[in-house]
């Protein structure tokens, strides 16, 4: 058993038992070696995934499992509701239907639905991440954050994946000012040549910005047409995902 199979077996052990474990029943529930469970429980009461009471000397769930917890349940719960949201997002496109999360610095891409006959190929699987300043969802995310975070990812070097990337810091963070003001965001065959993405916002129960939904296209749809009606299109489905009554005309 590794040394993260015993770390585990601990934490279920500790979150299950009502008022913790106190270090011989720790032993006793899990049958990893004294020196061993020493070891981990030091560096769990550390990494604050457990604590330690100074008078009972038991061990108990720390912050970080409630945190990692809130997180992963939050995602979960956006996915499902905005599940039948994106499915109709893709059924009015015909187009590839991209759910994202922001994850710090990166977006994480928490669904998809694409039709099998798409003929680009695309890099959207789920659970890998994207740079936010090149794409529609991470854009749209992005332009809702704090000033301080936004200072401080556009101040930094910008990739450039095509010859449309932004790399100015500047150029930026006055397109995301009009990316908020609009409501949603741009690709301009930013991060893959020969693809546009058009995304808008999905908000919380809170009201604060949860998530991000999308649809690429490929770029000759809009050659002789103006996005304006898939704009529309997207921006209603993102709002009812967000359970605001859908207000387009």
């Amino acid at each position: 058993m590794s040394a993260i199979q015993k770390g585990f077996q601990i934490l279920k052990a500790v979150t299950a038992a009502p008022d913790g474990l106190s270090f011989s029943e720790i032993i006793a529930a899990t049958d990893v070696p004294k020196a061993t469970a020493h070891r981990l429980l030091k560096e769990l009461v550390e990494l604050s995934a457990l604590t330690q009471s100074p008078v009972s000397r038991r061990y108990q769930g720390g912050l970080l499992l409630a945190s990692l917890g809130a997180a992963v349940t939050a995602d979960y719960d956006l996915r499902r509701v905005a599940r039948p949201h994106l499915q109709a997002l893709h059924d009015a496109t015909g187009q590839v239907a991209t759910l994202g999360i922001r994850n710090d610095d990166v977006g994480t891409y928490l669904d998809k639905i694409e039709p099998r006959d798409f003929g680009i190929r695309l890099h959207s699987e789920i659970g890998k991440s994207f740079p936010l300043h090149c794409t529609a969802m991470g854009k749209v995310m992005l332009s809702y954050a704090d000033v301080p975070t936004i200072r401080r990812l556009t101040n930094r070097k910008l990739e450039s994946y095509t010859e449309n990337t932004i790399t100015d810091g500047r150029r930026l963070r006055e397109e995301l000012k009009q990316i908020a003001a609009d409501g949603f965001a741009i690709d301009r065959e930013e991060i893959t040549r020969g693809l546009i993405c058009i995304a808008a916002p999905v908000f919380g129960v809170d009201g604060s910005i949860a998530g991000a939904m999308s649809c690429t296209f490929p770029s000759y749809v809009f050659d002789n047409k103006s996005m304006d009606e898939e704009i529309r299109t997207i921006t209603l489905h993102a709002r009812a995902a967000s359970g605001a009554a859908p207000d387009i005309a």
